[in-house]
């Protein structure tokens, strides 16, 4: 018996994946839950067999959760699937850079999904098909590592003063980081340097 663990923000679509995967005689859902925090609780403690995780979620996103199971010692056979709606390179790389066992677009029938949970099951890797393209058309993030730590959290709705104490710098280099971030990505303000950060996937 395949366990799995759902995490999907849509209530709609998480009742959807739940009810269809219940028809598989090999497949039980243990769990289902709206956010990264609630799920994170639930794989510990139930060490599913295979994790699907949407990426937007609230408190945690699919990719910094699939990066915290890959990181602990106790979850290493747990195989993770991200299925989501974003089909952007950026997403795709950080994905492939955390080991994720399978990258699935959500218009994939529920076939393709079900095979596809197999197949992991058995050591493959999967991804969309009509993702294979967007590896050879990775755009290099020109965000240093500063930039986008302070990009992050300025997205995560903390104060100039706040990023302050939190990467202990001062608010002349914490604004020259932003205002660098904001150059580079070619934005007029700190809300839309962060709207390109996220939509090319590089925070």
């Amino acid at each position: 018996m395949i366990r799995i663990v759902i995490a999907e923000d849509q209530q709609m679509l998480r009742g959807a994946l739940t009810a269809l995967l219940k028809f598989e005689a090999d497949i039980e859902v243990v769990a289902e839950v709206s956010d990264g925090q609630a799920a994170w609780e639930v794989i510990q403690s139930e060490q599913p067999d295979v994790c699907l995780l949407d990426i937007e979620m609230p408190f945690m996103n699919g990719l910094e959760l699939a990066e915290k199971i890959r990181t602990d010692a106790l979850l290493q056979s747990c195989k993770v699937v991200i299925v989501t709606t974003f089909a952007r390179p950026g997403f795709l790389q950080k994905a492939i850079d955390v080991k994720v066992d399978g990258y699935l677009l959500k218009d994939e029938p529920i076939d393709y999904l079900i095979e596809s949970i197999r197949k992991v099951i058995k050591g493959e890797r999967v991804i969309s098909m009509d993702l294979a393209a967007t590896l050879f058309m990775k755009e290099e993030n020109p965000l240093s590592l500063r930039e986008t730590e302070v990009l992050r959290l300025a997205k995560s709705g903390l104060t100039t003063s706040e990023i302050c104490n939190e990467l202990f710098l001062t608010k002349g280099t914490v604004r020259n980081y932003l205002s660098s971030a904001i150059q580079k990505l070619e934005s007029e303000t700190r809300q839309q340097a962060i709207n390109t950060a996220v939509q090319k996937g590089w925070i």
